[in-house]
């Protein structure tokens, strides 16, 4: 028996409640914390931070909305990848995996789409120039240190993709003293998990060592699989293995060498004929750096970088009918792409009410991919940037800064800028905001794509250009718990939106006024007759509006709570539809307590309308044509997570963890698409969420 929207509402709440309630009685009992450091949990100090890692917290003191998501409490809920994590606990941040953990994805910041966002780990950008979607699947939650998200245009320091912002990874972080762990973790879902790392020092410098395994044989990841697809359980296997080295060669000079490998067999299936359906991932990251501190005022640091993403892609399918034979669509075909380059960055003080950043980028991309027919594969992108900071002797209750950034690549050029600022009016109340611009370059399939009967590409698109607010009022009281809030009013007008001929129904006549142009020489007749779409600059403009609420709450004994919300039109300029995907609201709330040998937790995610547009309409006026496009509401949904550990000994060495993910077993969608019954019409298919998952875990802390 289904039920409606009210009861699983309800049902969700009370969940949520009786959670909280079962840790109230214990929690208001406690007395207050104390001053002094817990025996039972020793205080780990990093170091080493170059002016690249410590930049989006000097980006937070001049005011852009910075989310920090701690080491500590991803693996305290649980959390098998970061996309997970980033799903529950990240305000402001929407997360739709298509697969479960290690899939690619849909990501929504602040209302954007999943390719207005830049996804870095460790400063090294992970989706890629030519391929800016793919994010990442191969980023298990064991290796991170830390997870910051930076909301806003942030183009002006990291360049193309940042125009909503910015999430980066920080791997684990350098230490003096030894320390480390190893955990092994298995869910129900068919899956196990290993990792470790360990850190300290080493000669005359630090480093930190990590390696983990996730394989899991998956839950089936569409509702309306049909008889052909034989291979219904979307299954992965990741191994990831990493270090780094921090040789400080005297007070004022050091080098950072590090270098991660990934290796994935992750299964991407159809609803129908799917017999085997596989990307084999070889990825690898290396940075070198040279931090120096030349004198007291002058602080340079230069990166190289190399970011190598390798896929096979292999497609074998069944007949529609049985008996079942195969076919091979794709065998071991190859995918990927090469991003290599230097940064270089320069931090001046004098003293005095300013200080300076400057810097440059360079970057070179390749890629090749016998999957889709991308003619052309290399391009390299250099940018000039720079920023002037206020300091405390300019404004003692306020900062501002302002900066600009030209980037040039292949045929086109963009120049952005932003001005920030904060101001505290009194200890408990402040306001923050970041105004300015930031740019999309076009990527390797709209550029270069030749595919017959798919999207022909178009090497004279025009980039993406966006201008870009952020402002937010906030502060906190001290009044019996601890409370902090913030009110947050983002907007984004984008021009020269860049879509294909189906990107939205509003757009057909556009689309065939674009087609009748001659692209490389090809003739429109042949264009109309042969080609299913050609991408374009979008007439129009596209505007984000939207809002964010942020509320959290310390008792002072072990209990907090934390509850935002964001709601955000994200639509083209007249047609009052919005862009398919991004959902209008969503909410998210969470409440925890730790009782210092043992803690608990329940998340709560709330999403509301969403739709997409899916061809399975009854057929047009004209026998044989295609089906008309239908919107559809795959949202409106509540998924609950519980999770809680406890430690075995009283050096709090040994710890037990448990996470019961979709307590309600709520079956939602993930995305929705149009589909055929085998030998038959049409159907509407989705990608199932996680359903109802439990996950235990165990740890040594040494």
């Amino acid at each position: 028996m289904s039920l409606s929207l009210t009861h699983r509402h309800a049902l969700a709440i009370g969940a949520s409640l009786l959670a909280i309630s079962l840790c109230l009685p214990g929690a208001f009992a406690q007395t207050g914390p104390s001053l002094e450091p817990d025996p039972g949990r020793d205080v780990v100090v990093i170091v080493g931070q170059t002016i690249e890692e410590t930049l989006p917290q000097e980006l937070a003191r001049y005011g852009s909305v910075v989310e920090t998501m701690s080491s500590e409490e991803i693996r305290e809920a649980g959390y098998t990848d970061v996309s997970n994590a980033l799903q529950m606990e990240i305000p402001g941040v929407f997360v739709a995996s298509r697969g479960g953990p290690f899939s690619y994805m849909d990501i929504s910041l602040q209302g954007s789409r999943t390719q207005d966002m830049l996804f870095l780990v460790d400063g090294v950008r992970i989706n890629n120039r030519l391929y800016p979607g793919t994010i990442t699947d191969t980023l298990p939650a064991s290796m991170v240190e830390r997870v910051e998200v930076l909301k806003g245009g942030q183009s002006l320091f990291y360049g193309t993709n940042a125009a909503a912002g910015v999430i980066n990874v920080v791997t684990r972080g350098y230490t003096d003293d030894f320390d480390g762990l190893v955990s092994a973790a298995a869910d129900t879902n068919g899956g196990y998990h290993v990792d470790g790392y360990m850190r300290g020092k080493l000669g005359p410098g630090n480093y930190v060592v990590y390696a983990s395994q996730d394989k899991a044989s998956g839950f089936e990841m569409f509702d309306n699989v049909q008889p052909s697809s034989t291979n219904r359980k979307r299954g992965y296997d990741v191994r990831t293995i990493g270090g780094k080295y921090r040789l400080a060669l005297s007070d004022t000079f050091s080098i950072d060498a590090r270098y991660q490998h990934n290796d994935a067999d992750l299964e991407y299936l159809r609803y129908n004929r799917s017999f085997r359906g596989s990307n084999k991932r070889d990825e690898d990251i290396a940075s070198l750096g040279i931090d120096w501190q030349a004198t007291p005022d002058l602080q340079v640091l230069v990166k190289g970088y190399w970011h190598d993403w390798d896929t096979r892609y292999t497609d074998i399918l069944n007949s529609v009918l049985p008996p079942y034979t195969q076919t091979v669509s794709s065998n071991n075909l190859y995918w990927g792409y090469e991003d290599k380059g230097v940064n270089a960055l320069v931090k001046w003080t004098p003293g005095g009410p300013f200080e300076y950043l400057a810097g440059y980028d360079y970057q070179i991309y390749t890629a090749l991919d016998q999957v889709w027919n991308v003619q052309q594969t290399k391009e390299d992108v250099q940018a000039f940037f720079g920023q002037i900071r206020s300091t405390d002797e300019l404004l003692t209750n306020g900062t501002f800064a302002a900066g600009v950034r030209h980037n040039k690549t292949g045929g086109a050029t963009s120049t952005v800028w932003n001005v920030s600022g904060r101001y505290d009016f009194t200890p408990n109340l402040y306001a923050q905001g970041i105004v300015g611009t930031s740019f999309l370059l076009p990527n390797a399939e709209q550029l270069f794509l030749l595919e017959v009967g798919e999207y022909l590409g178009n090497p004279n698109v025009a980039p993406e250009e966006s201008t870009n607010i952020n402002a937010t009022l906030g502060g906190q009281f001290n009044a019996g718990p601890a409370l902090s809030w913030s009110a947050t009013y983002f907007q984004r007008d984008i021009d020269n939106l860049i879509g294909g001929c189906d990107w939205d129904a509003t757009n057909t006549q556009a689309c065939e006024v674009d087609r009748t142009q001659a692209f490389r020489g090809i003739a429109p007749a042949t264009l109309l007759s042969d080609y299913a779409g050609v991408y374009y600059n979008v007439p129009g403009e596209v505007q984000v509006r939207g809002f964010e609420l942020f509320g959290a709450a310390d008792f002072g004994n072990g209990f907090t709570a934390v509850a935002s919300y964001t709601n955000s039109k994200s639509e083209v300029d007249g047609t009052n539809t919005q862009i398919a995907r991004i959902p209008e609201a969503f909410a998210k709330i969470s409440g925890q307590y730790d009782a210092d040998a043992w803690g608990i937790q329940a998340n709560v995610l709330w999403t509301g309308e969403q739709r997409s547009i899916v061809n399975i309409g009854p057929d047009g006026p004209d026998p044989g044509t295609a089906p008309d496009p239908v919107s559809i509401n795959y949202g409106d949904y509540i998924v609950v997570d519980l999770a809680g550990h406890m430690f075995l000994d009283a050096e709090q060495t040994h710890k037990i963890g448990i996470r019961l993910e979709n307590v309600l077993d709520e079956e939602y969608a993930t995305r929705v698409a149009a589909g055929v019954v085998d030998g038959g019409g049409p159907i509407l298919v989705s990608n199932r969420g996680v359903p109802q998952t439990l996950r235990v875990t165990y740890s040594y802390d040494f």
